[in-house]
């Protein structure tokens, strides 16, 4: 339908109009050329989401009450990778061949 000559014009005249379309939008800041970490950005480690994400999660404490032997009818959970045994509302962790009662905040 279109000769080669054309298609070639064609595919010329789109890159050359692309190119100058990046250089107008570096021009005017639309388009940053590197990545920049910015503090303040949500991503970035001083950032109050990377705050808040970080503080978020859980963390686990051994308090200084053991048992000997679980109370009935507990089951195995697991909190920011650690196995733990929850009994009600509370949380037991193995500690040699005792339990230790640990607080998850």
């Amino acid at each position: 339908m279109f000769n080669k000559r054309f298609k070639a014009t064609l595919l010329a005249t789109l890159a050359l109009f692309s190119v100058l379309a990046v250089e107008v939008a570096l021009d005017a800041g639309l388009v940053v050329p590197q990545a920049h970490a910015i503090i303040g950005r949500p991503l970035t480690p001083m950032s109050y989401a990377g705050v808040a994400r970080r503080t978020s999660r859980r963390m686990i404490y051994a308090t200084s009450v053991y048992a000997v032997t679980l109370p009935a009818g507990c089951r195995t959970v697991i909190i920011e990778g650690t196995s733990l045994y929850q009994c009600g509302g509370t949380y037991y962790q193995t500690s040699g061949s005792r339990y230790v009662v640990v607080t998850v905040d």
